[in-house]
């Protein structure tokens, strides 16, 4: 439907705020959304400096009594982006040094109150503000904004239908359930049956429960979290929404990252049919990192939260081994997170001097020379919703290692160890099973193995920057999603929408629509 609104409330969109691949998903689906002709604005916090960034902006709003205070919505557009913001502005919650955690690493303390803000301020734009197009849809995005659906039902405002999309369900906004009051939450919703898990406030279960319709960002991602090692304790309340829980893969922004016309690369840009400036860009990322300057060498490199859910800790495990097995093998590290993980790292380099470096933090332009330069990226996860690292990575030649697990077992096409060498001609990078140092190890010796072989890695490096994962493609289940949302007895479900994630409750919807109904949500 031409004339569909969405608002897209979410903590993170690239370039005002981004901590992680939600940031550039973000941007990357509005962008595509509103290329498609359909009218959408993001909603975001206006951290410090984020204000400062979009010029020209505009007090569109004056929000009273919301949760943490009066705020004030602006409008305007980013002339990065040239994407359409409202940003709610309440410098006591969001004029802080990080998005998330302080200087000392740790959670803000009342990240509850900042992020019931933010849904309750998308409420209101539902309800309707002087000079701010009311959505036809709400899209919320993680626990951050997953009071959203809760709240507009609460309102009742039945005829604005809401998304819920989990991006990660590891994380499910867990607080006091002495807050709720001071976050907005009426007592009705206080319960086990609405926003109450483990006797806390639980934000991600209330946008599961009271969504229309809850998406994740992969076909795998949908079917692991339906079990109990995946679902982090709400792959029953899942199961139960299985009507309505689909499979949308994000998609990349290929305009950003694209080799041939990556500024970050300087004048060293270069293309699928002509690799020659991507030795250059390693030798530039062998300097930068303090590795020894060889052509030879085969450089891994990683870019990601040096956590445990990214397997850093089987990585510091792993490497030692395969440094050691391997002389003609050099490590870039780039990243940041658990402290103990940064400490290991720093302390590998120093017993590898030349072979292995890290750099603490993250910037863009790094991880853009980072993908440029390296031979193969390592991306171990113990589990993964989409997996945008790997994707980066393949567009500049950079041959993934990923596990198994989530987006990862969906995009990078491996026809396994066991498999013939010239099989490996149709693949676009490796994937192991597990979490266990030994197998990570052997797969990055598979990788050195191949990259013996320069015409089979050659083959795999064109399969990887040929394979399409824009969200030219990615976005139109999602415009699909929408229209079916806005006009259900009108318009019989389009062919492309995406089936349910659960086969029993697919069948259940299916008779539903048969009948011209809605399926009825679990309460």
């Amino acid at each position: 439907m031409a004339n569909t609104t969405i608002l897209i409330v979410a903590a993170e969109a690239f370039p005002l705020a981004k901590t992680g691949g939600l940031g550039d998903a973000i941007t990357g689906m509005a962008r595509a959304l509103i290329e498609r002709g359909i009218a959408a604005t993001i909603l975001l916090p206006a951290y410090r400096g984020v204000a400062r960034r979009l010029p020209g902006a505009r007090v569109a709003a004056r929000l009273e009594d919301l949760p943490g205070g009066d705020a004030r919505l602006l409008a305007g557009t980013c002339p990065q982006s040239e994407l359409p913001f409202l940003l709610l502005e309440n410098d006591s919650l969001f004029d802080r040094s990080g998005l998330y955690q302080a200087d000392d690493g740790q959670e803000i303390a009342d990240n509850g109150l900042r992020y019931a803000a933010l849904s309750h301020a998308a409420v209101r734009i539902a309800r309707g503000l002087p000079g701010i197009a009311r959505p036809d849809v709400v899209h919320a995005h993680d626990w951050h904004a997953a009071l959203t659906p809760m709240l507009l039902r609460e309102a009742g405002l039945h005829d604005v239908k809401s998304v819920l999309t989990i991006h990660n369900l590891a994380f499910h906004g867990q607080f006091p359930l002495h807050e709720a009051a001071a976050f907005g939450i009426p007592a009705s919703c206080c319960g086990e049956h609405a926003a109450v898990a483990w006797d806390k406030l639980n934000f991600m279960k209330a946008g599961i429960r009271y969504a229309d319709r809850v998406t994740t960002v992969s076909h795998t991602y949908a079917r692991e979290i339906l079990t109990p090692e995946f679902g982090c304790g709400l792959d029953g309340l899942l199961r139960e929404r299985g009507a309505d829980l689909m499979a949308i893969p994000n998609g990349i922004d290929t305009k950003l990252w694209d080799p041939s016309r990556d500024m970050q690369l300087g004048q060293l840009r270069y293309h699928a049919g002509d690799l020659s400036n991507k030795r250059l860009c390693k030798t530039a990322l062998q300097r930068e990192f303090g590795l020894r300057p060889d052509p030879q060498a085969t450089l891994v490199v990683s870019g990601s939260r040096l956590t445990e859910q990214k397997m850093a800790d089987v990585a510091v495990e792993a490497l030692p081994a395969v440094l050691d097995a391997h002389p003609e093998m050099q490590v870039a590290f780039l990243g940041q997170g658990d402290r103990r993980l940064e400490n290991a790292l720093k302390a590998l380099a120093q017993r590898y001097p030349e072979r292995c470096g890290i750099h603490i933090g993250y910037d863009e332009a790094r991880a853009h020379r980072l993908h440029a330069g390296g031979d193969v990226l390592l991306h171990g996860s113990r589990f993964e919703p989409f997996g945008l690292t790997p994707l980066y990575a393949m567009r500049y030649g950079t041959l993934p290692i990923g596990s198994r697990v989530g987006g990862m077992a969906d995009t990078i096409q491996d026809p396994g160890a066991a498999a013939p060498l010239t099989d490996m001609a149709f693949a676009n990078g490796l994937l192991f099973d597990g979490d266990s140092a030994q197998a990570m190890a052997d797969a990055i010796s598979r990788a050195l193995h191949l990259r013996r072989h320069p015409t089979l890695w050659r083959a795999m490096q064109r399969n990887a920057m040929a394979s399409d994962f824009s969200w030219l493609g990615a976005v139109g289940p999602y415009q699909e999603l929408f229209d079916s949302l806005v006009a259900p007895a009108a318009l019989e479900a389009p062919a492309s929408l995406p089936e349910p994630v659960n086969a029993l409750a697919a069948a259940q919807l299916r008779r539903t629509r048969q009948a011209g109904g809605s399926a009825a949500m679990p309460r």
